[in-house]
Formats: structure tokens, C-alpha cells, sequence
């Protein structure tokens, strides 16, 4: 994917400052609006739920013959695309304002749309990963950090790990191809733990509702 050079301030796109001599840059992508659309702002869950509020509205303004029935509903249709239309537009600047970067040895991610943040992970410090799937191959890539250092959930939304309050967790939401993106991180994790021994069948747990998760196995070292 090509990455656009959208920042004056970065000394290359999605990087704050260019990279040390010997680090190799291995992957850059960005989310999909669509699916970020649909996964973190809920468009389509909200859709249905303005759908079955102007089912109701129209079920009692019939009710009464002498009501106004056309006026009312086009107001609160008229609200509800409004509503979904802007988070659309947010959903599409978020996804074009954010650049995420695996090189061997940290994973970057420069997100924020009014106030840009940058945030390194070193390697070292990602305990494990869970891939989410979602349709057409795209997926959220989770990773859980080690040590006592946390970034604020709300620094981080919406590319972090949904629910995940009290230890966020930084993710790559919605990218095209996130089983090979998720092996290209596990290669590079890999690379910079060559003592860690993979434990198949230990996962990180991510309870999903109702979709069923591939998931990155764990490592111990």
C-alpha cells in the first residue's frame, strides 16, 4: 500500500523521525473507512436502530387518522442520515489520518485527526496478538503489552481493543489482509525473541459475541 506523505512534520510518512540505521521497515497500511465505519463507529447497528425507530414512530402517528404522518417521519429520517452521515465522514478522516507501520523491531502508529499522536511498540514489549476477522479478509490485530506501562484507552480509540478499559489494548482495526499482516508480526516478534518458545494452544483471550476469532498463539520465553 502506498502511503501518503500527509504530515510536513514527519520525516517519513507514519514516522516521526526517519528510521536508525539496521532497522528495516517491513509493512505500512492503514484501516479501511468502510470497515472502520461499520466495526468502530456501529453505522450499520445504528442504521437498524434508526430503521426500527421510524417503524415505531410510523405505527403510532397511524394509529391516529387525524395526525400529521409524512412531516414528522421525513424530520426523523432527515436526523438519522444526518447522524450516520457524519460518523461516516469521521470514520473516513480517522482512516485517512492514520498510518500504521511494522518495522523488525517496533510497531508504529500514528493515528488522530484534529491532534496527531505517534506511538512506538517496541517488539520487545508485545506479550502476544489475537487476530479478529471480519468480511473480505480484513480484521482487527490486538496486541497485548508487557510491563507496567499503559496508554490511555481514550488516547488510543478508536484503534484499540473494544471493552478493554482497565488494560487497553492497542489495535490495528480494520486492515485489509490481516492474517498476512498478523504472520508478518509474528515473524518480526520472532525474530526479536529468538529464547521465546511458541505454547500452541495458549491464546490471548478475546471474547467476541456471536463471530467467531483466529487467534495469534501466545509465546512464553
Amino acid at each position: 500500500m502506498n502511503a501518503h506523505h500527509e504530515h510536513e512534520f514527519e520525516a517519513e510518512p507514519g514516522l516521526p523521525e526517519p528510521l536508525p540505521r539496521g532497522e528495516r521497515l517491513i509493512w505500512q497500511g492503514s484501516p479501511d473507512f468502510r470497515m472502520l465505519a461499520i466495526h468502530a463507529f456501529h453505522v450499520r447497528k445504528l442504521a437498524l436502530y434508526f430503521t426500527a425507530m421510524l417503524g415505531l414512530q410510523w405505527l403510532y402517528l397511524s394509529a391516529d387518522p387525524l395526525a400529521p404522518l409524512l412531516r414528522p417521519l421525513l424530520t426523523s429520517l432527515g436526523m438519522a442520515l444526518l447522524a450516520l452521515a457524519l460518523l461516516t465522514t469521521i470514520a473516513w478522516f480517522s482512516a485517512r489520518t492514520t498510518l500504521y507501520t511494522l518495522t523488525d523491531r517496533r510497531i508504529v502508529m500514528r493515528i488522530g485527526i484534529v491532534l496527531t499522536l505517534t506511538f512506538n511498540l517496541p517488539l520487545r514489549q508485545v506479550a502476544g496478538a489475537a487476530i479478529k476477522p471480519q468480511a473480505s479478509g480484513h480484521g482487527d490485530i490486538a496486541l497485548t503489552l508487557s510491563g507496567s506501562d499503559r496508554i490511555a484507552w481514550l488516547n488510543l480509540w478508536p484503534h484499540a481493543r473494544p471493552w478493554q478499559l482497565r488494560q487497553p489494548q492497542p489495535s490495528l482495526r480494520c486492515v485489509p489482509d490481516a492474517q498476512a499482516v498478523g504472520a508478518r508480526i509474528q515473524q518480526a516478534w520472532n525474530a526479536v525473541h529468538p529464547e521465546a518458545t511458541p505454547v500452541r494452544g495458549e491464546v490471548i483471550p478475546m471474547p467476541v459475541r456471536g463471530v467467531r476469532e483466529n487467534r495469534v498463539p501466545a509465546v512464553t520465553a
